[in-house]
């Protein structure tokens, strides 16, 4: 019998739960290995004339700011989210801003982003990758992120041949998640120990293979 919008909304309620408690358990030794292996899978992942969107890790989100320096070293640009709410507060589309070393503010909910000048939503269009930050992704490309829309409402303006890649744990690549209509599908998930996993999504953009970290 198919599960109504409340059921799939409290059992991705229930997941989040054990997702985070679990990413808290992981201790710091491995969450710094986890994130230097992160680190230098990207360097194989973009190319010189690219630009990419990223995040900056916070938490225990897999990842760190090596990873964004990572991307600086190889990509044309790094664009970083701007979180901002409506006149309504709501969620708006994330705003954008070019990654420099000197340019990171604390924001809300602890976030690390770029001062201004910001970029208009629409940049994501730019981006030949996407990196996305999720709680877990599943083998058809659903994405569970923490619940607040920021990404749902951007997405959906990336190029068509732009890679979606949640970076999760390896063990938050799982076999299937509850999914919505409005939910954007991944095409590629980025592991520590697996690198770069292709999707099953069946319009997912081909990308060339391993590039030399050079």
């Amino acid at each position: 019998m198919e599960t109504s919008s409340t059921e799939r909304q409290e059992a991705k309620q229930q997941l989040r739960r054990r997702l985070l408690a679990a990413r808290r358990a992981v201790t710091a030794e491995v969450r710094a290995e986890e994130a230097a292996a992160l680190a230098r899978h990207v360097r194989r992942l973009v190319h010189a004339d690219e630009t990419v969107c990223a995040y900056v890790p916070v938490g225990a989100e897999p990842g760190s700011l090596e990873l964004v320096e990572a991307l600086h070293a190889v990509a044309a640009r790094v664009l970083l989210p701007v979180v901002r709410h409506d006149e309504d507060g709501a969620p708006a589309p994330l705003q954008w801003a070019e990654y420099r070393r000197d340019n990171l503010v604390r924001a809300d909910y602890g976030l690390l982003e770029p001062a201004p000048p910001w970029l208009a939503a629409d940049s994501v269009a730019d981006a030949a990758v996407i990196l996305v930050p999720a709680l877990a992704v599943d083998r058809t490309g659903v994405r569970l992120g923490r619940g607040a829309g920021f990404y749902d409402r951007t997405l959906p303006s990336a190029a068509a041949s732009a890679l979606l890649v949640a970076v999760v744990r390896d063990d938050e690549l799982v076999e299937r998640l509850p999914a919505e209509p409005h939910d954007v599908v991944m095409t590629h998930a980025l592991t520590p120990r697996r690198g770069l996993v292709p999707l099953s999504r069946d319009d997912a953009p081909a990308r060339p293979g391993p590039r030399s970290a050079e």
